[in-house]
């Protein structure tokens, strides 16, 4: 017999949760969960991974429409930028005015 937890997880999409930090100043990944939809989703979030009024803002993404490269097309993918000094920030001298860059 099935529980409760295998028909959620079989009916319900899994959900990529991403929070921001009080003090930060990018989101970061934080955990899944599963929810029928994007507000329940965040409500989850809220609940799961915020319990402490630490977060700010809540991202979540569904995990089916996440995309990423795979480990093995690392060499493809970053080995022409190395030979780009340019593109890196350290080749631009940066003002004194600017903060948190």
């Amino acid at each position: 017999m099935e529980n409760v937890t295998d028909n959620i997880k079989k009916e319900w999409p899994l959900w990529e949760v991403f929070i921001r930090s009080q003090h930060g100043l990018a989101h970061k990944h934080v955990g899944s969960l599963h929810a029928p939809d994007a507000a329940m989703a965040v409500n989850n979030a809220r609940d799961v991974y915020t319990r402490r009024n630490e977060g700010v803002s809540i991202w979540v993404v569904q995990a089916a429409h996440i995309v990423a490269s795979s480990p093995g097309d690392k060499e493809a993918l970053f080995e022409p930028a190395s030979s780009k000094a340019y593109r890196h920030p350290t080749f631009f001298p940066m003002p004194e005015e600017v903060k948190n860059l």
